[in-house]
């Protein structure tokens, strides 16, 4: 999967191709796990915290991004949903965050552990 196409120890620097590419695959994987964040939230606003539907993607967005919740919650179940999604954004952000930035981290790591005349052209 996607840790295979990172370099291993003593393997040649990836070329500037094979790691836009790289970088092309974490960015997906970031987007799916953003977006199937963004759906829990909007299917738990809608349904525990009973508001329309627009309403719900838009305090998803809001608690997803770290902006806070925009609508008043009554229910209890909304209320205990809002408060469990909001921790989970919380590492949800952090993990995202982590797979954007990992190839830029490895290629920078591993380029200081490569001897002189390792690189690789593609």
């Amino acid at each position: 999967m996607l840790f295979h196409t990172y370099e291993r120890n003593g393997a040649p620097l990836l070329g500037l191709r094979k790691f836009a590419v790289l970088v092309v695959i974490s960015c997906l994987i970031a987007l799916g796990i953003t977006l199937v964040s963004l759906g829990i939230g909007t299917l738990g606003y809608g349904y525990l915290a009973p508001c329309l539907w627009l309403d719900a993607l838009h305090n998803a967005a809001m608690i997803l991004a770290g902006m806070g919740p925009v609508i008043e919650i009554k229910t209890g179940a909304g209320k205990l949903f809002s408060t469990i999604y909001a921790l989970y954004c919380g590492i949800v952000y952090l993990a995202v965050m982590g797979i954007l930035m990992a190839p830029f981290y490895h290629r920078m790591l591993h380029h200081f552990h490569l001897e002189r005349g390792t690189c690789e052209n593609t």
